[in-house]
Order: structure tokens, then sequence, then C-alpha cells
């Protein structure tokens, strides 16, 4: 099953905005460790969160005077109809409890799931780019495959495998497992790890191939008439806001998956917007046909991320979902594509100095972290289908399910084996 992202920008009635604050931190305290049953019931949400933005709090010196607006950013299995008729037929009552702060929600005394739907789908706003870091596994795959794991790993600590050949322990773990009903869907259901796209692969290179001269005479004009007069973010962590940083980092580490939500403006001008387009472009590309087993661009801690534009495409929005730390997940993406998130926000107001698009910029490692904080919006709720996996246990997981299905040889076998 095709797994979807979808946002939904709603504006809050904004003598309701610290209401709605309040009922949001309430529900952040009140769910079990940060966890809603509400929304686990739906058995189909990978990632949930709620974003309030521009309501009086700018951290990038924005002066602009804007509506208050909540966002509600999901990661889901299948359609979006069937998301939304799951989410309204178990988190009906929560998500009243947060929309009945916001403009021109149904009236809660006769609303309907069908009133819920027909409100939601008036305030979609599209994804300009989407990774998926486990490409093709569902919540309830996932899941699965977990128990699976966990079973075959207890299995074989308890027994003594001492001189046994590496083939013979896969065929009685197999043996074990088929034997276990809990484990029947392993029959009824074939999986494969995802492969590169080699042929898509091979025509992108064609086309970038042939683009090439146009694209350096592109970064040319972009350094020469627009980069050199830039204003460019020159903090750094020490000049930051403490009460920022502190709103920030207390959302932080308290299990091994974190989140980050950005805001940042679009530089005016066209030049600017068709390049920004053009990288969205190329990453939708890129993770289609390369970026589908686990790793973007080298980074193996990624979940779910995304960009999204709107306002006109006066403004990004990107969000993420990842393993460890927030200080380690920004240094892999500086190390492993720099280029290429500069390439994107290099085109987005008040950005570390950048040359010719793609250099500088993200690689200014002290001035880039300051301005990822400083752009940095408060996550008011988040929600993980899955908080104890990292991406690495997913993709490990499902390789276990594949290989346990197979007939392997010695060699393989003992490959299989420490896959635990």
């Amino acid at each position: 099953m095709k797994q979807n992202a979808i946002t939904f920008l709603v504006p809050i009635i904004p003598e309701k905005i610290h209401e709605l604050l309040d009922q949001l931190k309430a529900i952040k305290k009140d769910s079990r460790n940060g966890i809603s049953k509400e929304l686990d019931a739906t058995a189909i949400i990978h990632y949930a969160r709620w974003v309030v933005i521009d309501h009086g709090k700018s951290w990038i010196g924005d002066t602009v005077k804007r509506e208050p607006k909540l966002l509600f950013v999901v990661d889901y299995d299948g359609n979006k109809n069937e998301m939304l008729q799951k989410l309204f037929d178990n988190s009906g009552m929560l998500i009243d409890l947060v929309y009945v702060f916001c403009k021109d929600y149904p009236t809660l005394n006769s609303i309907t799931t069908e009133d819920r739907i027909a409100f939601f789908n008036r305030h979609i706003i599209k994804d300009a780019a989407v990774y998926i870091g486990a490409p093709g596994r569902t919540v309830d795959q996932i899941q699965k495959e977990k128990k699976l794991r966990n079973y075959i790993r207890e299995y074989i600590d308890s027994q003594s495998w001492k001189g046994v050949p590496a083939q013979t322990i896969h065929s009685r773990i197999k043996d074990q497992v088929l034997s276990n009903p809990d484990f029947g869907f392993l029959n009824e259901q074939s999986v494969s790890m995802p492969r590169i796209n080699y042929v898509g692969m091979f025509f992108l290179g064609i086309v970038l191939l042939a683009l090439l001269p146009l694209l350096i005479i592109w970064a040319l004009i972009v350094h020469f008439f627009y980069e050199r007069k830039d204003e460019n973010f020159t903090r750094k962590r020490s000049q930051l806001s403490n009460e920022l940083l502190k709103e920030l980092e207390i959302a932080e580490d308290w299990q091994h998956q974190n989140q980050f939500s950005q805001l940042v403006d679009m530089k005016e001008g066209n030049v600017r917007l068709i390049s920004i387009k053009f990288m969205f472009l190329l990453s939708n590309f890129l993770i289609k046909f390369i970026f589908n087993q686990g790793k973007l661009m080298g980074i193996p801690t990624i979940h779910f991320a995304k960009w999204v534009m709107f306002e006109k495409n006066s403004r990004v929005l990107f969000f993420s979902n990842f393993d460890g730390s927030w200080q380690q997940y920004l240094g892999d993406f500086i190390d492993n594509s720099g280029w290429g998130l500069t390439g994107i926000f290099s085109n987005t107001k008040v950005f570390p100095k950048t040359n010719f698009l793609i250099t500088g910029g993200a690689y200014l490692e002290e001035y880039f972290l300051a301005w990822s904080r400083n752009s940095e919006v408060v996550t008011n709720y988040w929600y993980s289908a899955y908080p104890d996996l990292s991406i690495k246990n997913i993709n490990n997981n499902t390789r276990i399910r594949v290989q346990l299905m197979k007939t392997l040889s010695e060699r393989r076998a003992a490959k299989f084996l420490k896959l635990f």
C-alpha cells in the first residue's frame, strides 16, 4: 500500500488563539508519553503533528501582521478519504476539541463525519516534495514485522546452536515461526525491499546532462545579480533568544525519535521561485528513483520529511520525523547533502551566505545551525505510531521477513542470522 502525506492549514479565530494553545498543551500532557490512543486506533497514521503559526511569536524578524493558523500534518497509509474517515471515527471528539477554536468549523451540536471531511478538504495545501524512509511499509506491516523480529530473537536466545549449520538454524526458525498462527500473514502476502530504479536514474542523468549548460548559466545569473545583494544570516547560537531555545529543546530527546518544524519566507521574484521549484522537482525524482531504501543522500535516520509552499508560494514549510538528536540530524544533512539544503533554502530570506545556489549556505555550519534554530517553529503536538523503532530497525525487520521466507544457502543463512 502506498504511503501518503497531507497538510491542512486552517485559520484560527484570533481571540481564541490562547485557548487553542492551552488545549493543545493539555492534549499533549494527557496523552501517554505524547502518544494518542485515538490516533493509534486508526492503525494507518504513521506521524501527525499540530503546529500553530503566525500568532505573534516570530524569531525570523517577520514584521508582517498575519492571521493565526493551525497546521495539521499527517503521514498515512492509503487514500485521503479513508484516512479522514478513520481519523474522525476514532478521534472525532479530539478533533472537535482542537478545531472548535478555528474559523468556520461546523457547529458541534450537529456535526457529522461528513461535515468534518468536507471542512478538512477545503483546507488542504499541496506538498512540494516528500521523502519516505520505508516506502511501501504500512503501519500494520511495521508493527507485525517488529513482533516477528522479537519472536525470532527470543527463539534464538532460548536454544543452544553450537555446531549447528546456519542453514539448519534458518530452517528451524522458519518452521517455528510458521507454526505460530500469529504469523499467518507471512503466507498470505509476500513482500520485497524497494529497489533503485536504474532506468529512471539513466534518463534523469541524460536530462541533467542536457540541461547542464543552462544550469551553469542560471547559477551564474543568480550569483552575480541576486546572491551578492542578499541579506545573509550572520548570527551564532549564542546570539539567539534563550526563550526560543528553551521552548524548542524542552520538546526534544524524550524518546529515540524527534521532530522538526520550520517556517521561512521566500525571496521575491520569479528567478528564486523557479530555482526552488526546480530543486523540489529534482528532489522528487531522486527520492523516487534512488533514495527509496532508507537513506536520503546517505542519511539513514529520516522516517518522513517534506516541504510545503503556501500563501501564493511566498512561504515555505519543512517538516521532518527522524531518529536521534537534533544536532546529529542536521550535522548529517550538512555532511551528506549540504548542497541540496543550500539549493533549496538559499531561495528563502536571510539564509547564510550562498554562492552559485549550492555552495556556502549549509556548509557554514555554525551559522546554518543557528539559522535552523531561528527559523524553527514550536510543534504543539506530535504523534508517532512506533516511537521505539528507528528507520534502520524498520528496514532491517523487513529484510528479516523477506529472507525468512526464502530457501537460503549456508552463506546467505549466516548473513540472515547477523540481522538480529
